[in-house]
């Protein structure tokens, strides 16, 4: 399963690329990712890989959900998830609009942290996202107490909508349209 669906270049970080998750086989480097402290708003800190692979496994078969797996230079180094929020996730908890795409992602731990790493792995994600033409909007709700990533939507074009109740956290209701992620991006080029 290693067939690229998406590719781009960053002048800091260098190729980034996406393909299919393959539960099986990327359990054990998924499992790292997502039990590491910093990934605690993840919520699987206590998950074993069978675990990690069952869950994961449970996504990629889902008709309204799938995962992906970013390579930086060939390396695996990000995961992202694409979801439809109207029928999962968010069902019921906003005003869904055609053409919205929930999306999470996560970074792997870094032994040398490199500057913009992470705005180039979100920017990729958006960027794959909106080469769907179906894609209008991406929805995201990360934990209001998740300060870092809320900056990290800012700067890619996120608008807070406000914040919901879900079952396992109180979360940040944010959009992204087209036209504010290009108009983002153009800032960050400038």
């Amino acid at each position: 399963m290693s067939d690229v669906l998406f590719r781009r270049t960053d002048g800091r970080v260098g190729e980034l690329a996406v393909r299919h998750l393959d539960p099986e086989a990327d359990a054990v480097t998924v499992h790292l990712w997502v039990t590491h402290p910093k990934a605690v708003f993840w919520m699987m800190q206590d998950a074993d890989v069978a675990r990690v692979e069952k869950e994961y496994r449970e996504i990629v078969e889902h008709p309204h959900r799938d995962a992906y797996l970013g390579l930086v230079n060939g390396r695996p180094a990000f995961l992202a998830e694409r979801y439809d929020p109207a029928r999962v996730e968010l069902a019921g908890l906003y005003d869904a609009e055609e053409g919205d795409v929930g999306m999470h992602f996560l970074c792997a731990p870094a032994e040398t942290p490199i500057h913009g790493f992470t705005l180039a792995v979100i920017t990729t994600v958006m960027e794959l996202l909106f080469a769907d033409p179906a894609t209008r909007r991406v929805v995201v709700e990360p934990d209001v107490r998740n300060t870092a990533v809320h900056a990290l939507n800012a700067a890619v074009g996120f608008e807070v909508v406000g914040t919901i109740a879900k079952p396992e956290k109180d979360a940040l209701l944010s959009v992204c349209t087209r036209e504010r992620f290009r108009a983002a991006a153009r800032e960050v080029h400038a």
